[in-house]
């Protein structure tokens, strides 16, 4: 028992001295400043690599910069079709030709298949060359004055050439209103010359609306039946009526 006491003692006066001793202070260790002795290699600009890059359009940088034109980027996808990062074989490539060349002409049978069924002969388009409308006369010479229209409409009726009947028409509504003094008839005036002469704005619209489709029947050389004349011909004989 007694050395317990002791140790009990023993350890409390430790505990006081401890207490009771000073903190430690850190030292503060003094700075030197040191001379960097270290050898610097100095580099300078390649004058010729600026140059060549100066030259070089890609790394000229302004505001009037316009962007990729639309035939840069055909070649440019164009290309990328063979490019893909690997080198690919011949057979690749004809492969990547064949297919493409195979999906156009998938589109242009089907645009020749469209124009068929509307009535176009896609290949007198290809050629220039229009449709053949069986005209008693020179189309340059045409003269309202100098014709009698009111037969050739029924014999192009007769012969059923109704393209020709939709043109024929089209010139006795130019006649009427020429007559009526509506619009000042020539020779080489335009449609549209006729459309704007027109003063009354109703009017003009009826006629805008069927020049449009006397144009679309003969420029676009649509091949029409009796059933479709006589919905053409009912709009020719509407018109006249408003109009008389």
């Amino acid at each position: 028992m007694p050395r317990y006491l002791y140790l009990v003692c023993f350890l409390l006066l430790f505990n006081l001295l401890v207490k009771g001793a000073d903190p430690v202070k850190p030292v503060k260790v003094k700075l030197v400043a040191r001379t960097d002795s270290s050898v610097v290699a100095l580099r300078q600009f390649d004058k010729a690599a600026l140059k060549k890059y100066k030259a070089d359009n890609e790394f000229h940088y302004g505001d009037n910069y316009v962007g990729e034109s639309l035939w840069d980027k055909f070649w440019r996808w164009f290309w990328d079709l063979f490019s893909t990062g690997e080198k690919r074989t011949a057979g690749q490539i004809l492969n990547t030709i064949l297919k493409y060349l195979l999906i156009a002409l998938g589109v242009a049978a089907l645009v020749f298949l469209i124009l068929k069924l509307i009535g176009i002969d896609a290949f007198n388009i290809i050629k220039g060359k229009s449709l053949a409308a069986g005209l008693p006369y020179d189309e340059s010479l045409e003269n309202i004055y100098a014709i009698d229209l009111d037969a050739e409409v029924e014999k192009a009726i007769d012969q059923q050439n109704y393209r020709l009947a939709v043109r024929l028409q089209y010139l006795k509504v130019l006649k009427q209103l020429s007559d009526a003094g509506q619009i000042h008839w020539e020779l080489n005036k335009t449609n549209s010359i006729y459309i704007n002469e027109l003063a009354n704005a109703e009017q003009r619209m009826a006629f805008k609306l069927l020049t449009r489709q006397f144009e679309y029947v003969w420029y676009g050389e649509l091949t029409i039946d009796a059933q479709i004349f006589k919905k053409v011909n009912a709009l020719f004989t509407n018109f006249k009526i408003k109009t008389a």
